[in-house]
């Protein structure tokens, strides 16, 4: 692809924004249903770049959910955060983010890198995340290629790898100021699942690292310590720069991420502020994931994530 280049429609151009991850769409209007053709080539970029962004895009909650409808079944906003109150699919993704436990009210920090809801036994499929208030400076998102990250390692640990897999599951809080209410949320939704450590990506055939920090837990079959340090490395590893992608959001942006490729995260620069940050996400129901030689995630506890 040249540095920007028209595609079927004759009106869409997709912009790379690095060379592995993240491409930027002009040329579609997203508050309006998209031609068959417009679904196509923006579904072919995101497979293609892991991440699309669009600019000047600004939706209401009603045109935000239509525009997921037509790449897929909207998920509840959040298992454990809950939905906007009056659409379902819509997760606040707020400054300060909060879950009600009974009578308890529990406040939590923003998750590091991660893959959405990876505890499931069917992690969602992709996020669409559409940006409201903005502070002027500060708040970025990066985004990783889970892909490239496990093409960047040598072949014996490409082979030792896809013979693991991982367990995933909500971290308990240890703070005393919501351990006992956001366990408890936790605890309810009994979300625990054993995913192969090295994915087949269900669209291209590709293989994917398929672990995250904010959800493993362990590696079965290691020792603790074997575990931690294997996880550790590859987490490091991932953080390659030449992986990664970082976005400055503006006032009607949107991103549009493929989950099982990807881990992301937003910066906590934020925090150090005044500023207001407010965004809304609808995500988009997924498969059980599949190993490389055709094993299948098992669900250890919970239910597993059904589209709205």
């Amino acid at each position: 692809m040249t540095a920007q280049e028209k595609v079927a429609s004759d009106q869409i151009s997709i912009t790379p924004m690095s060379v592995h991850t993240g491409a930027e769409i002009s040329g579609v209007d997203l508050r309006h249903p998209l031609s068959q053709v417009e679904i196509r080539e923006v579904r072919d970029a995101l497979l293609k770049w892991r991440v699309v962004f669009f600019r000047d895009q600004e939706l209401t909650h009603r045109e935000h959910v239509a525009l997921a409808r037509q790449f897929g079944e909207p998920t509840p906003g959040h298992v454990i955060f809950g939905n906007h109150e009056e659409y379902p699919e819509i997760y606040p993704v707020v400054k300060h983010r909060t879950a009600q436990a009974g009578d308890v009210t529990v406040k939590r920090a923003w998750t590091g890198w991660h893959t959405d809801i990876t505890a499931a036994i069917n992690p969602p499929a992709a996020s669409i995340l559409r940006s409201v208030v903005l502070p002027p400076y500060g708040g970025d998102t990066q985004w990783l290629n889970m892909v490239k990250a496990f093409d960047g390692l040598s072949s014996p640990m490409q082979e030792f790898l896809s013979s693991l897999s991982a367990v995933h599951r909500y971290r308990p809080a240890s703070d005393p100021k919501d351990k006992s209410g956001y366990n408890k949320l936790i605890e309810q939704k009994g979300m625990v699942s054993e995913h192969p450590l090295v994915t087949v990506h269900p669209e291209t055939g590709e293989k994917t690292l398929f672990t995250n920090p904010a959800y493993v837990d362990h590696i079965v079959g290691l020792t603790p310590r074997e575990s931690q340090c294997l996880l550790e490395y590859l987490w490091e590893h991932c953080l390659q720069p030449e992986f990664t992608i970082r976005f400055r959001w503006n006032a009607g942006s949107i991103a549009f991420w493929d989950n099982r490729a990807t881990q992301h995260q937003a910066i906590g620069d934020i925090f150090d502020t005044d500023f207001s940050r407010e965004l809304y996400r609808v995500t988009l129901n997924g498969e059980v994931p599949v190993g490389t030689d055709g094993r299948r995630s098992t669900a250890i506890s919970g239910e597993p994530i059904k589209p709205v």
